[in-house]
């Protein structure tokens, strides 16, 4: 089932991202269900997508870029799920390809084809609402043809997609708490939770096994 698109934060065990450009892979995309966003004193309610990159490479000084643990450091970043001209997907996105997308491409992209893929992220700082440094995806750029050539490393984390329209329950328990409870306050999240338990009481009351989530409404996104 396509993921379709409609007309940020460090990660890693708290290794900070340093900033600059750096080679990385793409191998998360998580629905985050449609979110209250504050915004110059207007609450309004948008549906979400977070991206996840593992970051290769080295720093300035030469270091690796991985944490503690050895891992690749990975840096996330959360999205509109809007084709709008100014929307921060749309302008990554065709960063990305370094090419705008035809009205026929917005109409038929399925953006679970970025996972697995490769791109520059150009990482910067910016301080947070309590003063602090955060690393945050600037802008993103396709891999130039000389490093393609070189060889672009091995792969290392699984790719991952969760869907609301599908969810992967098993992966949901893997993210960390914060980004559960983002997932959990969506009103998506919350219909799943009550069809799932009705679903449920029917089948203790039936004795029938049911078929899940086939019967999801056609007016999700994607």
């Amino acid at each position: 089932m396509s993921f379709i698109v409609e007309n940020t934060s460090t990660g890693g065990d708290f290794t900070p991202v340093p900033p600059g450009l750096h080679l990385a892979r793409c191998y998360r995309i998580v629905d985050l269900g449609t979110q209250q966003v504050e915004y110059m004193g207007e609450t309004k309610h948008q549906r979400k997508i977070m991206l996840g990159w593992e970051l290769h490479g080295k720093d300035d000084e030469g270091n690796e870029l991985v944490t503690s643990r050895g891992d690749p450091l990975a840096i996330f970043k959360n999205y509109t799920l809007s084709w709008n001209e100014k929307a921060n997907l749309r302008t990554d996105l065709q960063g990305w390809r370094n090419k705008p997308f035809t009205e026929e491409e917005m109409r038929r992209f399925d953006i679970s084809n970025i996972l697995g893929a490769w791109c520059m992220l150009n990482v910067i700082q910016r301080p947070g609402n309590n003063g602090k440094m955060y690393s945050n995806v600037g802008s993103i750029a396709p891999v130039p043809a000389v490093v393609k050539q070189a060889g672009l490393p091995p792969a290392v984390n699984v790719n991952q997609l969760f869907r609301l329209a599908e969810p992967d329950y098993e992966l949901f328990e893997t993210f960390g708490k914060g980004l559960k409870e983002k997932i959990q306050a969506s009103p998506e999240w919350q219909a799943l939770q009550a069809r799932k338990g009705a679903q449920n009481g029917s089948k203790q009351a039936a004795g029938s096994s049911g078929s899940g989530f086939d019967d999801m409404e056609d007016d999700l996104p994607f």
